[in-house]
């Protein structure tokens, strides 16, 4: 009698010599598909960062060469030796780390309260929160200008930090989350005499690693490559974010733009770090976000 241990090899190879040329026909179609993908997504990365070694003529030039003739390193030395430049990027970090801080602070908060807590009208308020993730930012961006601007915050940090910290998305996704903790965890803290903000401290934001990596990432890039806000609030060169400085470069020393890309580059750099970092925590975290 064929034993179980015998008869495996013999399906598989059986399984194996029943595919058709047309499997592996589709497996190359994809192959092929996912390549296409990749380069055309690392391909501008990529040519910024090779112009970042090129003269001003060669990056404009005539027919596209992709590799420079001459490679100028010092154009990555001479954008690192401006210290406007690298006020700018320690400036924008700090107010990126700021604003991320705030932004799960406050909207892990109301999640908590949305997932666990009843009160009066919480589904008509739930309503409403989640009806602003429908409002596009351009459309309140003058009223959201009257309002800083009456609230003397122009010209500020806090201008860059706190007008855009509460989240819908943020609270939507962190709640989420919160609603597959089970409720016996909770009951248990409970009868140990913790209140509702010890078992949040002490119970919720331990447990919210997974989703705060993902929400984290996101309020970190958010606030690194906002433009359009910091250009109508901040006017003091001294207070420009990133992206404002390199609108500004370009606007006043349009003739070196090897310079300028170098600069791109290293203003990217930190972001792409960050990805690199957290990716599989990134990947990861969304799969469970989708299956819930």
């Amino acid at each position: 009698m064929e034993t179980i241990a015998e008869a495996a090899p013999t399906r598989v190879a059986g399984r194996r010599r029943r595919r058709r040329p047309g499997y592996y026909l589709v497996l190359a179609g994809k192959g092929l598909a996912a390549a296409v993908f990749i380069v055309a997504a690392l391909f501008p990365l990529a040519w910024m960062v090779i112009a970042g070694f090129k003269s001003r003529k060669e990056v404009i030039q005539t027919p596209f060469q992709f590799f420079p003739e001459v490679w100028k390193w010092e154009n990555y030395v001479q954008i690192l030796s401006d210290p406007t430049f690298v006020r700018t990027l320690a400036w924008t970090f700090l107010g990126a780390v700021l604003f991320t801080a705030l932004s799960l602070t406050v909207n892990s908060m109301a999640a908590y309260v949305f997932a666990r807590l009843e009160f009066r009208f919480k589904r008509a308020l739930w309503v409403i929160v989640i009806t602003t993730m429908f409002i596009p930012g351009m459309t309140i961006l003058l009223t959201s200008y009257i309002v800083v601007t009456r609230m003397h915050m122009l010209d500020t940090l806090t201008v860059l930090v706190v007008p855009g910290a509460a989240s819908a998305a943020t609270v939507f996704f962190i709640r989420q989350f919160y609603l597959s903790i089970p409720s016996s965890l909770e009951e248990a803290a409970m009868l140990d005499g913790c209140g509702r903000f010890g078992i949040f401290v002490r119970l919720f934001l331990p447990l919210s690693k997974p989703p705060f990596v993902v929400m984290g990432i996101t309020a970190f890039l958010a606030y690194w490559n906002s433009y359009v806000w910091p250009i109508l609030t901040i006017v003091s060169p001294e207070r420009f974010v990133v992206q404002q400085y390199l609108a500004t470069f370009r606007s006043e020393r349009t003739s070196e733009l090897g310079l300028l890309m170098a600069g791109s580059t290293l203003a990217a750099a930190p972001v792409i770090i960050l990805f690199l970092i957290f990716q599989r925590q990134i990947i990861g975290n969304i799969k469970m976000a989708g299956m819930k």
